[in-house]
């Protein structure tokens, strides 16, 4: 399930799964303007490696480095792009890291058309947090940012929701005012 947010081309994505986090779904941040990266199974190191590297190369002005999972790590870079050009990065990325799982990834995202990071938990991986920041914060990181505290919002008031229709024994979840049982 994608849900607009205002009117704005950015989404957020809800996805049906059985999950540790409190919730039946997972949450993320999709959106065709911002260069992403996700590297599962990959040292810290090597993750700022190919941030920096792709940063510098590309003029992509600033990233930030969020933990994921041990050894996983997603990367969010701060210039506004197009798609074309969002594909174009991550592909040369893939191609020169030769990394299987992020190039996994970047197939789905193309699929989709629109490149999907995780912000709250999954099963038994936390939310991610940010470790590493660097140059400009100001464009799309600042923006990601904004939707992330916006899902973290909505998850913290799902999760009371949850505990409290738990207590009545009835599992229901408002979305616009409508509920599901």
């Amino acid at each position: 399930m994608a849900m607009r947010v205002s009117g704005l081309k950015r989404k957020l994505k809800a996805e049906s799964l059985n999950s540790d986090n409190g919730l039946p779904f997972i949450l993320g941040i999709t959106d065709q303007e911002t260069v992403k990266l996700d590297f599962d199974k990959t040292p810290f190191k090597t993750v700022k490696y190919w941030a920096m590297r792709t940063m510098k190369w590309f003029k992509l002005k600033g990233f930030i480095i969020l933990k994921s999972s041990e050894n996983s790590y997603h990367v969010v870079f701060d210039k506004k792009v197009s798609w074309k050009e969002n594909m174009h990065i991550v592909a040369w990325v893939c191609l020169l890291s030769q990394h299987k799982a992020l190039t996994k990834w970047f197939l789905m995202q193309c699929i989709k058309e629109g490149s999907t990071l995780r912000v709250s938990a999954k099963k038994e991986k936390p939310e991610p947090r940010i470790v590493y920041r660097y140059g400009s914060q100001d464009n799309q990181i600042a923006e990601f940012l904004t939707y992330r505290k916006i899902v973290k919002s909505i998850i913290a008031k799902l999760k009371t929701k949850t505990k409290i229709d738990s207590k009545t024994q009835i599992p229901k979840v408002s979305f616009h005012g409508k509920s599901s049982v």
